[in-house]
């Protein structure tokens, strides 16, 4: 009987000393705070400091166009117009260098050599001081004219957009009279 109660004492003080693992510590967050603020600053920038870091980053891709040349710095052709080209014999495919940097400053190779998309220029050369201008096709001209956009569609079903707002004029099935009625059917099917 003694040993029963000693382990059923010892079974309730083990549990005890366990209870201290299911509760979430408390922990102090000390933060200074000098004055109500109603803007974003990030920690460790002052409000100058960080005006200062905008403006900084605002100036920094002032002047560019950073739609024409794209993501990763290239001006491209459209795809129609490289393979035209390709088909004429105008162009070829551009495969990567490997260690270009420092081919070019060996002397091995010029900065003309290197493929558009890797020295971050433009398909026709013309970002290349003395290098050959590759001739521009009509598609090219249409797709830097923007011509690209009238062939995109957002639209499911191909063709024009969807009307989102309601402004277009509204179009039905071809060949069909709304003065006349469609014609009733026994039950709906037949």
């Amino acid at each position: 009987m003694m040993v029963k109660t000693l382990t059923t004492i010892y079974i309730i003080l083990s549990s005890l000393s366990t209870l201290d693992a299911f509760q979430t510590p408390q922990i102090v967050s000390v933060r200074s705070f000098t004055g109500i603020c109603n803007a974003y600053i990030p920690d460790g920038f002052t409000k100058e400091s960080y005006k200062k870091f905008k403006d900084k980053e605002k100036n920094k891709n002032k002047g560019k166009n950073l739609g024409k040349v794209g993501p990763k710095g290239f001006q491209s052709r459209s795809f129609q117009s490289f393979q035209e080209a390709l088909e004429r014999g105008d162009a070829k495919h551009l495969m990567p260098i490997e260690n270009a940097k420092e081919r070019i400053r060996k002397g091995e190779l010029k900065e003309k050599d290197i493929p558009y998309m890797q020295r971050g220029g433009a398909w026709d050369n013309n970002d290349v001081k003395g290098a050959k201008k590759v001739k521009w096709l009509n598609s090219d001209k249409d797709y830097a004219d923007g011509g690209y956009k009238k062939q995109q569609s957002a639209s499911i079903f191909g063709g024009k957009n969807l009307d989102w707002t309601g402004q277009r004029e509204r179009t039905g099935p071809q060949g069909r009279n709304e003065e006349e009625p469609p014609k009733k059917k026994f039950l709906g099917i037949f």
